[in-house]
């Protein structure tokens, strides 16, 4: 077998339809579009969603759920791997901006209990986990809310 022999099979090769060729092709005159309206011209297309000038479906059915995203507080989080990693005994904002662990002083700031501290550290931000106070302070640190 060669690529050169390779045919269809008979079902499938059958040829397209010629439109617009003429009355005695069958389908000229206005090739099978009928005869006015929109989707007999140019440029008409069906798009899935629409039904016919009935209300869609998505406007039809009712909203759900609840947006809270008016009162929504974002916070900066870091972990504490990236503080043990820094190596200081005082830790607060001015340090995490000076050191590029946070953007912006005016998001605040949480800390998580990803990773391990082992050593004694003071750490300021605006919120922590519970698991991230208890690992600070079980090495003899202090976490401050402010």
């Amino acid at each position: 077998m060669k690529l050169n022999n390779l045919k269809p099979p008979p079902s499938l090769d059958k040829n397209r339809k010629r439109l617009g060729r003429g009355r005695a092709s069958g389908s000229g005159k206005t090739a099978g579009r009928g005869n006015k309206g929109y989707h007999s011209r140019s440029g008409s297309k069906q798009r899935p969603w629409f039904e016919g000038g009935q209300m869609p479906l998505q406007r039809r059915v009712p909203k759900r759920g609840f947006s809270n995203s008016l009162f929504k507080k974002e916070f900066q989080i870091i972990s504490i791997a990236k503080i043990s990693k820094l190596g200081l005994k005082k830790i607060d904002l001015s340090v995490m901006i000076e050191k590029k662990i946070i953007r912006n002083l005016n998001k605040p700031v949480k800390v998580l209990a990803n990773g391990n501290i082992d050593k004694s550290v003071e750490i300021f931000a605006n919120a922590f986990s519970e698991t991230a106070i208890k690992k600070i302070e079980k090495n003899g640190g202090k976490a401050h809310i402010i």
